[in-house]
C-alpha cells in the first residue's frame, strides 16, 4: 500500500509502500477514502514538534473510509461499514488522564492507503456526510465542539481565523443561538465570512487593539467565551474582549506573543480553559448535532493522495476558509 512518512530532519513527505496490515483480534482495517490536516500535523512534518517525532512515522490522525476486514472478537462493524477515526484513539469517555498515544508522533498515523485500529478507535460515520466531509471531524469539529460546551442562546462568543477549528466554532454557536464575532487577517477573508453568516467580523490587520473593538461593539460587556486559538500571541487581547466572570478555551498556541496578563485575568475574574479535543463519548453527543441539524462541514480543497505534500504547503499560507482534505 502507499503511504507517506516523515523523514524526521524537516524535509518533505516521502512517499513509501509498506504492507497491508492484517487486523489483530479485536481490530478492524480501514480502507482510507479521505485525511484531513490539523494545525498539529504541520509541526510533525517539517521537524518542529513539541515532543519527538521518529523519522519514518506516518502522520495525520484525521480520516474516514470503509471496513475491509475485521479481527477476532469484533462486534461493532462489519465489512463495508463507513468509519472515521477518533482523535485519541485511547481516551473513550470521562477525564483525560495524560495525553497518551497520539497519531503521527507514538504511533502510525494515517497518512496511509490502509489503517488497522482497535474497533473503539473508529465511529461510524453521519449517513448525511461523505468521505471527505467525515474526515474533518475528529479533531478540528470536536475541538470546536469541547470549547464551547455551555453556550446557548443570548451568549457571545469571540472567535478568531478561518482554520477548521473556527469555522466548526462558528457553525456551532449560530447553532445554539450564540452571537458570533470574529477576527480574521484583510478584507478579503472578511468579505468571505460575512458570507458565510458572520456578521460581526473585525479585520485585526486595520483594528490591532481588537479587544477594544469587541468591547465597543458589545455595548462594552465584552463576550462570553472566547475560543482561542493564537495562544500567547493573541490572550492579552482576547482577555481585553472576555466580559466579567468570561471564559477562554484555550485551543492553540499559534502566535507567538508576551502571554497572559495575570493581574488583568485576575481583575477580569476569567476562567482559562484547555482544551484537548474530546473523549470518544463526546465525539458520539456531537455526531448526534450533527445529525439533528443536517450540518456540513467547511471544506477549502481536496487534494489526491499522489499530492500530500502539496496539500500541506497549501495549508502552510494559511490563505484558506475551512478544511484541507487528502483523498484517495
Amino acid at each position: 500500500m502507499r503511504t507517506f512518512e516523515v523523514p524526521g530532519d524537516g524535509g518533505p513527505l516521502r512517499p513509501r509502500e509498506r504492507p497491508v496490515p492484517t487486523p489483530a483480534a479485536g481490530e478492524v482495517l480501514v480502507r482510507v477514502r479521505a485525511r484531513s490536516i490539523n494545525a498539529r500535523d504541520l509541526p510533525i512534518v517539517e521537524g518542529r514538534y513539541s515532543m519527538p517525532v521518529p523519522p519514518g512515522r506516518i502522520p495525520l490522525s484525521d480520516a474516514a473510509g470503509t471496513v475491509d476486514a475485521v479481527g477476532a472478537g469484533v462486534r461493532g462493524f462489519q465489512v463495508g461499514d463507513r468509519v472515521m477515526s477518533t482523535f485519541h484513539p485511547e481516551w473513550l469517555h470521562g477525564t483525560l488522564d495524560g495525553w497518551g498515544e497520539l497519531y503521527g508522533v507514538q504511533r502510525d498515523g494515517w497518512l496511509a492507503e490502509h489503517v488497522a485500529v482497535a474497533e473503539h478507535s473508529v465511529l461510524p460515520v453521519p449517513e448525511h456526510l461523505s468521505f471527505e466531509e467525515a474526515a474533518t471531524l475528529p479533531c478540528a469539529a470536536l475541538t470546536a465542539f469541547s470549547a464551547l460546551d455551555g453556550i446557548g442562546a443570548g451568549d457571545s462568543v469571540l472567535l478568531q481565523g478561518s482554520g477548521g477549528v473556527s469555522m466548526f466554532a462558528l457553525q456551532f454557536a449560530r447553532l445554539a443561538g450564540a452571537r458570533v464575532l470574529i477576527t480574521t487577517s484583510g478584507p478579503v477573508k472578511a468579505r468571505w465570512l460575512r458570507e458565510l453568516g458572520a456578521p460581526d467580523v473585525i479585520d485585526r490587520t486595520a483594528v490591532p487593539e481588537w479587544g477594544d473593538e469587541v468591547r465597543a461593539r458589545t455595548g462594552g460587556r465584552g463576550v462570553d467565551r472566547v475560543v482561542e486559538i493564537g495562544g500567547a500571541g493573541t490572550i492579552g487581547q482576547s482577555l481585553r474582549a472576555l466580559a466579567h466572570g468570561g471564559l477562554i478555551s484555550l485551543v492553540g498556541n499559534l502566535a507567538d506573543g508576551a502571554g497572559l496578563d495575570l493581574g488583568a485575568f485576575l481583575g477580569r475574574g476569567a476562567t482559562l480553559r484547555a482544551i484537548a479535543v474530546g473523549s470518544r463519548s463526546d465525539f458520539e453527543r456531537m455526531i448526534r448535532v450533527l445529525e439533528q441539524h443536517r450540518l456540513h462541514p467547511l471544506i477549502d480543497r481536496a487534494f489526491p493522495f499522489d499530492e500530500a505534500p502539496e496539500a500541506f504547503t497549501h495549508f502552510a499560507t494559511k490563505d484558506t476558509i475551512g478544511k484541507i482534505i487528502i483523498g484517495d
